[in-house]
């Protein structure tokens, strides 16, 4: 069993699911307020789902992809939530991360889940610079993804091939 006392980066997962704040409370907690809340008042509800936009351009290795940012549009609606820092005119510097944004989604089922992230990427611009959007999208409209049907192997296999290596099969 792992414990880590700092907040994971899927935390907006358990926030949309649980609708509780995760990031809020660790602050009261600290502030030396008591939770409002124990484990057992806790229900998950629903299926979210979490792509990590990148800087990078997956058709060179996901190599990095600094610059400046000359537009973009964030995905919005019920049930999408984007956590990012980026803007218009904003330059990736050369030493960074390369996630800079986050598109949560959360339906009542998975399915539903799946279409909203559909949704979100299509709606997302970043110009300027390379992104993993398609790269997730690909992944996103997937059939075996869709139908859950995929395992450790399944970027390789499925994902990174090129059109010869699909039609070799």
């Amino acid at each position: 069993m792992e414990m880590n006392t700092r907040i994971q980066v899927e935390h907006p997962i358990t926030e949309m699911r649980t609708g509780i704040d995760i990031v809020k409370a660790q602050i009261k907690i600290a502030a030396g307020e008591e939770l409002k809340f124990k484990q057992k008042d806790i229900e998950f509800k629903g299926h979210s789902i979490e792509c990590r936009i990148n800087a990078e351009n997956p058709t060179k290795n996901f190599m990095p992809s600094p610059g400046k940012i000359n537009e973009i549009n964030l995905p919005g609606g019920n049930g999408i939530r984007v956590d990012t820092a980026i803007y218009n005119g904003y330059t990736i510097p050369t030493n960074y991360d390369s996630m800079i944004a986050k598109i949560i989604t959360h339906g009542t089922t998975r399915n539903e889940a799946i279409a909203k992230m559909k949704r979100a990427l299509e709606e997302l611009v970043i110009d300027g610079i390379n992104t993993n959007r398609d790269f997730l999208f690909c992944i996103i409209r997937n059939p075996d993804f869709i139908r859950g049907n995929f395992d450790t192997s399944f970027i390789e296999k499925e994902i990174l091939k090129t059109p010869n290596q699909k039609k070799e099969e």
